[in-house]
């Protein structure tokens, strides 16, 4: 037992031995541990910066006559960029960037160029519009020579992103050729290639139809039959007998609506000649939003925006609400509020927007409009988003909706 014990001695104590650093067993003193690696100092926040964007809204014609539960809401777009503002404060308040709103209304048959002139004089920098394209373009040039950054958030005139853009302006609201492009892109994908197109009275009608046949060519479908509404809004009362005559036009797959102020495109479904589907300002319509949208973190914007507002999101108020959160976006890298360097971050090429479609939109250098997904969606549910699989390109699929940069006119001035 004795000699048992002993051998066990030995070989812990041979044990412990060999687990002592070899300095350590020969007295050496022993080594001290490494120094904990310094931290990175933190990125300085600056002095705070004020935001001071302001809004102008035209009321734009009334159509025809519209329902009174179908009157837009008083504060249509600028709850949008309400919204914006306070998304952009969420994070901005521990950057000490601060941001604040004004909102100017002109009436349909007013001048928006005073209102922009008012809220200038009050030291806003950044200003969203909401205004016929004629006053857009009056207004850049006017501030041309100052330092100040405009965003379309309404007019989707494909001639301000083209022959007519400017360098003061961003264009946030979809052009009509992103609309058609959208639709036509989902047409053709369901193989509903042949359209008859049924043209309104007014001189946008007539834009969207010209995109609409571009759109057409660009994918492969055809117009095969077309003609222009001239019954009038009366038509309203005996829709039942003049649409299906009016519709009498040979074998189509799709009818291709172009009425942007809502004269007659409401009193189509169900009354054509053929059992046909219909699609453009009404029907399945290309948007850039709709209160059904709930995918991609949609549904955390929407219940945002019905919280504050009490009621639903419309196209309007989400371009405005994008066109405040660009400005916020940009200016937490900037963490400055000299427009100059704000416009730079929006147009470099780590600048991304969240815009909850399943990818981050960014403006296109060449026109600066913002490419993005576009909503396909009828009344009660939206079907897809543009751009479709398939569909491709060699940088972006958003650049295959609107024109690409081969195809664009643009020159920044």
């Amino acid at each position: 037992m004795t000699r048992m014990a002993s051998a066990v001695g030995a070989t812990l104590f041979a044990m412990m031995c060999a687990s002592v650093p070899a300095g350590a067993q020969d007295g050496a003193p022993p080594t001290s541990p490494a120094a904990p690696l310094a931290a990175k100092p933190a990125t300085a926040i600056g002095p705070e910066q004020t935001f001071l964007i302001g809004v102008v809204r035209q009321i734009p014609e009334p159509p025809p006559w519209i329902a009174p539960l179908q009157m837009p809401p008083d504060n249509l777009g600028i709850a949008g960029a309400e919204l914006g503002i306070r998304d952009n404060l969420t994070s901005g308040r521990f950057l000490k960037l601060d941001y604040k709103l004004s909102s100017e209304i002109v009436p349909t048959d007013g001048d928006p160029l005073p209102a922009v002139e008012k809220l200038i004089e009050a030291g806003n920098r950044f200003i969203l519009l909401d205004v016929p394209p004629g006053a857009l373009l009056k207004i850049a040039d006017t501030y041309k020579d100052r330092d100040i950054v405009f965003i379309n958030v309404g007019a989707p005139d494909d001639r301000l992103r083209q022959q007519d853009c400017r360098a003061n302006v961003f264009h946030i609201a979809p052009s009509r050729s992103m609309l058609t492009d959208a639709l036509a892109q989902f047409l053709v994908t369901k193989r509903w290639q042949n359209w008859f197109l049924m043209v309104g009275r007014t001189d946008n009608d007539k834009l969207y139809a010209e995109a609409a046949r571009r759109s057409a060519k660009k994918f492969g479908a055809k117009i095969v039959a077309e003609k222009t509404w001239d019954y009038g809004p009366d038509a309203r009362a005996t829709a039942q007998s003049e649409v299906p005559r009016g519709t009498q036009v040979g074998e189509y797959d799709m009818l291709i609506v172009a009425d942007e102020l809502g004269e007659f495109g409401d009193i189509l479904p169900y009354n054509t000649w053929l059992p046909r589907p219909i699609a453009g300002t009404q029907g399945l319509m290309a948007l850039s939003w709709h209160p059904t949208m709930e995918n991609w973190g949609a549904s955390q914007l929407q219940s945002r925006f019905f919280k504050q507002s009490k009621r639903m999101m419309q196209p309007l108020d989400f371009q405005m609400w994008q066109g405040a959160f660009a400005i916020g976006s940009a200016s937490l890298k900037t963490r400055n509020s000299d427009p100059g360097k704000v416009k730079a971050q929006m147009l470099s090429a780590d600048y991304d927007l969240p815009v909850f479609k399943g990818v981050a939109a960014t403006f296109r250098p060449w026109d600066q409009q913002l490419r993005q997904p576009i909503l396909l969606t009828h009344a009660t549910n939206t079907v897809t988003l543009s751009p479709q699989a398939g569909f491709l390109h060699q940088s972006s699929p958003l650049d295959t909706l609107g024109f690409d940069r081969p195809e664009s006119l643009c020159k920044l001035k």
